[in-house]
Parts: C-alpha cells; sequence; structure tokens
C-alpha cells in the first residue's frame, strides 16, 4: 500500500430537485462572476475613471456569455476538435462538461472589445479593470474541478500530500487542482490587486492586463508541470501540454502590454 492521503468524497451536486440539480462547478462560475462584478463596480470609479456601475451592471451580461461560449468552444476546438465535429450536437451538452480557459479568455477579449466600442469606453482601461478580478473565478474554478475529482495531478507515491483520485487509479497523485486555485488564483490576485491600488499604475492603461496575462502564462505553464495531460492529448510538442502551449501566446501578449507603457 503506498500512503496517500484521503480525497475528499464531496458529491458534486449541492441539490437535487427531480432531473434538475445544482452543481459546485455550475457555483464557482456564479460565484466568480457576481463577486468580480461587485469589486469591478468600484474599480472602475476609481482614478482615472474609465467607465460608470451601471455600465459594469451591463456589461455582466455580456461577460457571462463571453465566458460560457467561448469556454466552450474553445474546449471543442482546441481539445477535441474531431469528437465533436462528428456529432455536433455534443456542443451544446455543457452539462456533460469542457470548458477552457483560453477560450473562456477570448470570448470576453470579444465580448469587452464590442462593449466598449458600443459605448465608448477606453479599451485598455476597462480592460485593466476586469484583470484584477477575473482570478477571483479562475480560483473558485479550480476548487470545484478538485471537488469534481477531476483534472488531477501526476503520480507522486513520494509527495506526502498526494492523494488517489476516484477515477484517477490506485497511485498517489498531486492535488493539481489546489495548486492552480492557488498560483492562478489567488497569488494572481494579490498581485494584480495590489497593484491596481497604485495611482501611476492605473494610469497606464494596459498595465494591468499586461500583468494578468504574463502572470497567469506563467502559473498555467509552472501547474501543468503538476498536472496529468489529458488522456486523449497527452504530451504534445518538446513534452509540452496543451495548457502549456496555449500560454505561450499570453505570456508574449503580457509582455509587450507591460513593455508598451
Amino acid at each position: 500500500m503506498i500512503p496517500a492521503l484521503l480525497f475528499p468524497q464531496i458529491d458534486p451536486v449541492i441539490v437535487q430537485i427531480g432531473p434538475f440539480g445544482i452543481r459546485w462547478y455550475a457555483m464557482a462560475y456564479i460565484a466568480g462572476l457576481v463577486l468580480g462584478w461587485r469589486l469591478m463596480r468600484r474599480l472602475v470609479v476609481m482614478p482615472p475613471s474609465v467607465a460608470t456601475p451601471l455600465q459594469v451592471d451591463d456589461f455582466l451580461t455580456w461577460a457571462t456569455l463571453g465566458v460560457v461560449l467561448g469556454g466552450r468552444l474553445g474546449y471543442v476546438f482546441f481539445y477535441q476538435p474531431s469528437a465533436f465535429l462528428a456529432d455536433p450536437v455534443r456542443i451544446l451538452q455543457v452539462w456533460t462538461g469542457g470548458m477552457s480557459f483560453h477560450g473562456g479568455m477570448l470570448g470576453v477579449a470579444i465580448a469587452t472589445v464590442w462593449f466598449c466600442r458600443r459605448n465608448a469606453i477606453p479599451l485598455l482601461g476597462f480592460a485593466d479593470r476586469i484583470a484584477v478580478v477575473a482570478p477571483i473565478g479562475l480560483c473558485f474554478g479550480r476548487i470545484a474541478n478538485f471537488i469534481n475529482g477531476e483534472l488531477w495531478g501526476r503520480e507522486a507515491p513520494d509527495v506526502p500530500w498526494a492523494m488517489a483520485f476516484p477515477y484517477g487509479g490506485p497511485i498517489p497523485r498531486h492535488p493539481s487542482q489546489l495548486y492552480q486555485a492557488f498560483l492562478e488564483g489567488a497569488l494572481l490576485f494579490a498581485v494584480v490587486f495590489i497593484a491596481s491600488r497604485r495611482d501611476s499604475i492605473r494610469e497606464q492603461a494596459g498595465l494591468l492586463t499586461g500583468i494578468f496575462l504574463t502572470g497567469y502564462a506563467l502559473a498555467r505553464i509552472v501547474g501543468e508541470f503538476f498536472r496529468e495531460p489529458d488522456a486523449f492529448l497527452g504530451f504534445l510538442f518538446a513534452g509540452a501540454t496543451m495548457g502549456q502551449l496555449l500560454s505561450v501566446p499570453m505570456l508574449a501578449a503580457g509582455i509587450w502590454l507591460m513593455r508598451r507603457r
């Protein structure tokens, strides 16, 4: 027997009413959007003001659509395009799982550009405020991954805090979901939020967005070294995972935004 921590058997369904159930995964999205919305209402009016709280209220719907549609389509085309194109109906079956952060980010980016142009809002200044609140949802999402017992880590029989996940076999593994919740969520939020408190940083439009993109890309690349690659993809170019490869353009964009200031 290889020693391992006991995986907490938390029911992924919070409450079930007939055929309808409320899941932790859905609550993670809702909590991230609601808390991000409330904080962003305060951020947009800090000098230099970039929007009004009412405009943030309107943007919440746009952000929700960007996250859900972008996240789903990103997963379909980045991870399993042939499987979904063979059966397109599965694209609509979001309850079966399968969301991509990189796709969700692209969805929110498109929604942000469209919304800012329609409302004559400075794009980079508004994006900076989104960058501050985005890690909140990332943190909750990774915790929900852990509760679901999915996206587990690589084998780690010598790590004292390793866990045997229900669907990951008997070998203890890194709880990589919690690593990523800390790196991509809590730590990244602390960095971007603290940076946003400085007037000199807020005045440089695009700088906070650059910090977020760079920070997320580095956190994701590091976290992927502990996460088991998706079985249907495995390791790709030079032993990298899909998550790492998709983070490279984010890293380049983040560095460019920080340098252009």
